[in-house]
């Protein structure tokens, strides 16, 4: 009976309070579900839409082409291209060997950037194919793979340079050997001497790819580091922005210590955490390398422009917290963590055009940088990499500043509040005015009150329950808030009391 009276009376107060609060846990449920699963389509849309179509965006890619042959094979690869062209093929920039004279030449263009690849005929490549159809000496001598070759670098952007590099590259020399047996095979075939069993193989097979990979990366880890690596090595800062926070919240260090101690003291702090956060982030990219060819000084290098990103991303986050409200910060950390990956993620030349405003994020500034130190000084975009990651320096810094001061100002508007509201229980005085300025409106003076009053007053009193506001919100920021908070607060400011109350 006892227990059918208790289930009874649980029943009754579960049925109480949600009679009168029903309507604002339904409304503020319902934002959050919606508003979140806006922002995470939003956010996965962007990052996928970079990459959508990109294979039809690959004449995009610029390889240069130079014959240095002079023969058939130099034309087999002009006739190949014309039957592959399109938009899913890169796009050939032929040039004259007064340009490029030596492969050393083209070498130095692939290595800088202007262009993806380059693929050349070798000199006397069809001499000496015509020599081995002869048989004897020159046909035991030839070597298919010395005809046409193609000069590419896998570091940078491997995904890309394999898939759209390295692949059409060997489909194009492919289509070379066709387009020679349709030009060359009928006279080859009448001029060969088909008693050679050398000379006949090489009538089948004349043409083999062959490549110089400026920097090969073929290790698994390396599709992890213009993606994982990126979005973590933000997480990384916002959850020590969080634990600064945290423990600034406990100590009251905000209103506790004027704005210039609190700023050197979260410098200090940042600068030693992205300072090991960086050799952490090279240390794992390093010890699982496998073979990759990268050295010690390459080492040190990758870790300071490591190093200089994780700062900047730290100040960001750390600005955001105090200027954002706190409900909106899960809208800013994903975003700008999205962002970011995918301006590292592809290229911008197989993305639509409006994804370029990506070249001023910081994630992508860095990992050119880390191409070209990896690369051995190729893919050189130093000259706009580095102003752009000191320019996100240079504002951050300046925004520190200023939110750091807001900060403080806000935490020490929130503990005076505090204090005035205890003031104000201990006395009675529901105006909650400060210690002296109660004495002064019941007309005493600090003399008839006594000093010993005034340093109880304004001494710490026991904790008393006050309503947190926004301005609490944004002077103490310890953990990820519940999403959207504050529509929660509304909702159920706006219930009616029930019954039980």
């Amino acid at each position: 009976m006892a227990t059918k009276d208790s289930t009874k009376s649980d029943s009754q107060r579960t049925g109480s309070v949600l009679d009168g609060q029903r309507k604002g846990f339904i409304i503020a449920v319902t934002s959050s579900f919606l508003l979140l699963q806006l922002l995470f389509l939003a956010n996965l849309c962007y990052l996928y839409g970079s990459l959508y179509k990109s294979n039809s965006r690959a004449h995009a890619l610029n390889v240069l082409a130079v014959d240095y042959d002079g023969g058939i094979i130099g034309q087999s690869i002009l006739g190949a291209y014309g039957s592959l062209r399109g938009p899913t093929f890169p796009t050939l920039q032929v040039h004259t060997t007064a340009q490029y004279p030596s492969v050393d030449s083209i070498r130095t263009a692939v290595c800088h950037g202007d262009y993806w690849a380059a693929i050349y005929a070798l000199p006397g490549a069809s001499t000496r194919l015509s020599a081995a159809l002869q048989g004897g000496d020159a046909a035991r001598a030839y070597n298919s793979s010395e005809t046409i070759q193609y000069l590419w670098n896998e570091a940078r952007y491997t995904t890309t340079a394999e898939g759209l590099i390295k692949a059409n590259m060997e489909t194009l020399i492919a289509a070379s050997r066709v387009v020679y047996s349709h030009i060359n095979g009928t006279r080859a075939l009448q001029s060969m001497n088909t008693s050679d069993e050398t000379a006949v193989n090489i009538l089948m097979n004349p043409i083999v790819a062959s490549n110089i990979n400026i920097k090969t990366t073929t290790h698994g880890t390396r599709v992890l580091y213009n993606t994982v690596s990126v979005a973590l090595s933000i997480v990384q800062q916002f959850f020590f922005v969080m634990a600064i926070n945290g423990v600034s919240s406990e100590l009251n260090l905000f209103s506790k210590l004027p704005p210039r101690t609190n700023g050197l003291i979260r410098m200090g702090l940042a600068t030693v955490y992205t300072f090991v956060g960086s050799l952490c982030w090279m240390g794992y990219v390093w010890a699982f390398k496998e073979g990759w060819d990268v050295n010690g000084t390459q080492f040190v290098l990758s870790w300071m422009a490591g190093w200089l990103f994780m700062y900047i991303n730290f100040l960001v986050l750390d600005i955001g917290a105090v200027f954002i409200p706190m409900h909106f910060m899960p809208f800013f950390v994903l975003t700008w963590i999205v962002t970011n990956v995918t301006s590292s993620l592809g290229l911008f030349e197989t993305s639509p055009g409006f994804y370029r405003w990506g070249y001023a994020l910081p994630a992508h500034a860095v990992y050119q940088v880390l191409v070209q130190i990896w690369s051995g000084g190729c893919n050189n975009q130093i000259y706009s990499a580095l102003p752009i990651l000191f320019a996100w320096l240079l504002a951050t810094q300046l925004g520190i500043v200023l939110a750091t001061n807001r900060r403080c100002r806000i935490a020490r508007a929130v503990d005076q509040k505090e204090k005035e509201a205890a003031f104000a229980a201990e006395t009675g005085n529901d105006d909650k005015q400060s210690p002296e300025a109660s004495i002064a409106s019941s007309g005493g003076t600090k003399d008839a009150i006594g000093p010993d009053a005034l340093t109880r007053a304004h001494s710490a009193p026991p904790k008393v329950e006050t309503p947190e506001t926004p301005l609490h919100d944004w002077a103490y920021s310890p953990s990820m808030p519940v999403a959207f908070q504050g529509n929660a607060d509304r909702a159920v400011a706006s219930m009616p009391k029930s019954k039980s109350q």
